[in-house]
């Protein structure tokens, strides 16, 4: 199984609809990105964890499932650096791999000695469009499928049945 980790307010300054919803409403542009993420999530059937620093949202340590992506705000003096590095370690074994989204070096360095993979917020930004192109196309070749019956039959015979069944006469 995967395991993507992902510094939220990293991705939030990254990505260009979540960096200019930042500047007016910082919960709803979080609120975003846990979408976007459940979308992803959804599709590609990763576990899907973000993070948040507790200096954005002042509270005591919070976890929550939102669209089954598990969402944590760390304790007070803790970043979401800290955390990710603590989550990557304890989640990396040999039936998971650890992917970590984020663009802080410092951090990269720490997750490759773990064993983990790491993913640029570009890279994500990137991967996730491509997820949802990939949805869009997957709902208009379902829309534009065409029921075929079972049985054979002549199109008047067909279009004599579907008056039936509407009602028509």
């Amino acid at each position: 199984m995967n395991v993507l980790l992902v510094d939220g307010y990293n991705m939030i300054g990254a990505w260009p609809e979540l960096k200019k919803l930042k500047d007016s409403d910082l919960s709803q542009a979080r609120d975003l990105l846990v979408e976007m993420l459940a979308e992803y999530q959804s599709y590609k059937g990763d576990r899907v964890i973000v993070v948040f620093d507790a200096y954005h949202v002042r509270a005591l340590e919070r976890k929550q499932k939102n669209y089954k992506v598990e969402v944590i705000y760390t304790k007070e003096n803790e970043t979401a650096d800290e955390r990710i590095e603590k989550l990557a370690g304890s989640l990396n074994d040999v039936r998971t791999q650890v992917y970590v989204a984020t663009s802080d070096y410092a951090q990269q360095r720490v997750i490759f000695a773990q064993g983990a993979y790491r993913i640029s917020a570009r890279e994500l930004y990137i991967e996730m469009k491509n997820v949802q192109k990939s949805i869009e196309e997957d709902v208009a070749e379902r829309t534009t499928e065409t029921y075929t019956p079972k049985i054979p039959l002549n199109k008047d015979v067909r279009e004599a049945f579907e008056k039936w069944r509407r009602g028509d006469k």
